[in-house]
């Protein structure tokens, strides 16, 4: 049982010391161990890392397993592997290695990296903060000579509280500077700078550009605010620094230290925010209806462009120091600020009034007021102007160039200039002269002021003028308050005999429209009439003609009736010619036969028969129903007389063929 003991004894004192020794390490497979040498020959002259195996830290790293190493010699520091999430920066300081030269910020990268020691310092790596960067990633990295610095931690073997704040100052500085997100343009991350030096999120983060400043590489010339691009072909390889990201081409190139003339735009920069650091302002917007002239602070001494003969300074060629002689033409542009400025120019109409009240929205006029007169009737009116200007955008860049900005050019050459022409013209003009002749003296304003506007590279469209006014408060402006009103009651009352006037012409009018509406009313009449007799005359016309039509057919128709019975006639007269001489000749004969007596007794023969037929058809009674007298004498009497006179018209005699017997005295019923 002792002996048990014992050999547990001895086993529990072999491990420990074992695990005291460092002969037996275990490395987790998610960590690794940085070995530092702690006794032995030969010893450190320089520097910490011990490239040679000398005693100290030594440059490799061991990974996740069992190591075996000399009892008591090493001591191995486990540490955790350096992890840089997905769209995060880690930033290196460098114990060991070459020191930094004069100018030099950053130590310079070297193709090793990082995570082989030996090979970054025999490849000349320096000591200090790197340049290069660590992207996202899981790395196997000796923190012993790399502290590896990320937005959550610190990663590395610090050796004194100076070296821990040294760390935490270079942490602090980068995320002052945001410096472990990459730079992001055209998203949520763009930032502008305000005026009260705080960041404010860009509500439109797709407008800004990026304005880069480097803080290591060689200084500037004394005469140059700008750093010159450099770097900006991919096809050289060696100097192409992809936006500043590669800073060993980008120094290779030729780069100098200082706010860069080369931009960045929309898009994901991975940049050592140690190395550069990048201001956000807005893009350059030149809106229709203006153009913009650049007055560029960078670039090289240009030959002057703006002819002979004019004096106010240089225009040169786009890309050279001075006015750009081209203006930009309306659109949105990535324009560096900070190496020149553009002049917004109106290529539009703008109008400038002078007048205190009003002030137009581009500012230009907000120091104009009203010009101040000296009539020739010694009254001092204040006279509203409003002049409407053109500038030829081909020429905008001469306006800049004599004059700065249109502010400029508007205070100290159109106010002087224009005041001093209507103060002249006011001297010719008494004050009513100056209100009635406005028109006259607007028109004569806008041809004489042609001349001089041209002069300063403008074109006047028009003068307008407003009414002259006195200055309120003002002994003259009172005075001259007076006058116009003396004007407008003068005016009222030539309006009034002008209204009276009118409603004496109104009167007449209305009496000659009454007349002209009886006249009309009755004229409505005679016209119905004149209408009606016209139809009836029409009418009639149309009768007689028809009349006459038909006089004509019963003419014509007459006409051949009657021939037709002249005809007729003739052939009846000749046949009764014909037959009358045959009864002529037959009746002679009779006549011959009955001569005498024979003749008389035929007449009676044929009378008697005539009579006979008479009362048979008349149906006459032959017995009356009447008596008559006694011996019936003067009936028979009557009969008698009735047939002597029928038979005296045959014959054409007026005697009596048969005597009626005479009447008795006592005959008085008759029949």
């Amino acid at each position: 049982m002792i002996i048990l003991i014992a050999v547990g004894a001895s086993i529990v004192a072999l491990l420990l010391l074992t695990y005291i020794s460092n002969a037996i390490v275990y490395i987790p497979n998610d960590r690794v161990g940085i070995v530092e040498r702690l006794w032995g020959a030969p010893s450190l002259t320089h520097g910490l890392i011990a490239v040679n195996g000398e005693v100290g830290f030594q440059p490799q790293v061991v990974r996740g397993g069992i190591h075996y190493f000399f009892p008591f010699q090493y001591r191995v520091h486990k540490v955790d592997l350096v992890t840089i999430p997905q769209g995060e920066i880690g930033y290196i300081f460098a114990r060991d290695g070459r020191e930094l030269v004069d100018g030099q910020a950053l130590g310079a990268s070297v193709d090793a990296g990082i995570e082989d020691v030996s090979a970054f310092l025999k490849a000349g790596g320096q000591k200090g903060p790197q340049r290069a960067i660590v992207r996202e990633g899981t790395h196997a990295i000796n923190v012993a000579q790399f502290v590896i610095i990320t937005a959550a931690r610190v990663h590395g073997l610090l050796l004194s509280d100076e070296e821990k704040d040294t760390i935490d100052h270079m942490g602090q500085v980068l995320r002052d500077r945001n410096g472990f997100t990459p730079v992001v343009i055209g998203g949520v991350a763009s930032r502008v700078l305000q005026a009260d030096k705080t960041d404010q999120v860009d509500d439109n983060a797709s407008d800004v550009l990026g304005v880069v400043t480097i803080h290591d590489g060689p200084v500037l010339a004394p005469d140059e605010i700008v750093a010159p691009r450099v770097g900006e072909n991919p096809v050289d390889k060696a100097t192409f620094h992809n936006n500043f990201q590669n800073i060993n081409a980008f120094l290779r190139a030729g780069g100098r230290r200082g706010r860069q003339h080369q931009v960045l735009v929309e898009g994901t920069y991975y940049i050592n925010r140690l190395f550069a650091t990048v201001e956000f302002i807005r893009k350059t917007v030149v809106p229709v209806g203006s153009v913009g002239v650049v007055v560029s602070y960078f670039g090289s001494v240009g030959a002057d462009r703006s002819g002979d003969g004019y004096s106010h300074g240089e225009l040169v060629d786009n890309g050279c120091r001075g006015v750009w002689k081209e203006p930009l033409l309306p659109g949105k542009y990535a324009f560096n600020t900070y190496a020149g400025k553009i002049m917004l120019v109106p290529t539009t109409n703008f109008i400038l009034k002078w007048s205190k009240e009003v002030t137009n929205s581009h500012k230009y006029d907000e120091n104009l007021s009203e010009v101040a007169l000296i009539t020739k009737d010694a009254f001092e009116p204040l006279m509203p102007l409003s002049v409407v200007v053109h500038i030829d955008y081909r020429k905008a860049p001469l306006v800049v160039q004599r004059f700065g900005d249109i502010k400029r050019l508007v205070d100290q050459t159109l106010d002087p200039m224009v005041s001093a022409y209507f103060k002249n013209t006011g001297q010719t003009k008494t004050l009513i002269e100056l209100l009635q002749e406005r028109s006259t003296i607007q028109e004569k304003a806008s041809v004489d002021m042609q001349g001089r506007f041209a002069a300063y590279n403008l074109e006047l469209q028009e003068v307008l003028i407003g009414t002259p006014h006195g200055n309120t408060g003002d002994a003259s402006g009172q005075r001259i308050d007076t006058i116009l009103n003396q004007l407008r009651d003068r005016q009222v009352a030539k309006e009034q005999m002008e209204t009276y006037d009118q409603q004496q012409q109104a009167a007449v009018k209305e009496r000659t429209l009454r007349e002209a509406q009886a006249t009309t009313q009755i004229q409505t009449e005679l016209t119905k009439s004149e209408i009606n007799v016209k139809i009836k005359t029409n009418e009639g016309d149309a009768a007689i003609a028809a009349a006459s039509k038909d006089a004509q057919v019963i003419n014509i128709n007459a006409e051949a009736e009657r021939k037709r019975q002249i005809a007729v006639g003739e052939g009846k007269a000749a046949a009764t010619e014909s037959v009358g001489k045959a009864e002529a000749n037959a009746i002679r004969a009779k006549a011959e036969a009955l001569t005498g007596e024979g003749a008389r007794m035929q007449i009676i023969n044929d009378l008697g028969k005539q009579f006979a037929d008479a009362l048979r058809e008349g149906q006459i009674a032959i017995v009356p129903k009447i008596a008559l007298g006694a011996d019936g004498g003067n009936a028979l009497s009557t009969l008698a007389q009735l047939a002597n006179a029928f038979m005296a018209e045959k014959l054409d005699s007026g005697a009596p063929v048969l005597a009626a017997p005479a009447a008795t005295s006592g005959d008085t019923n008759r029949v």
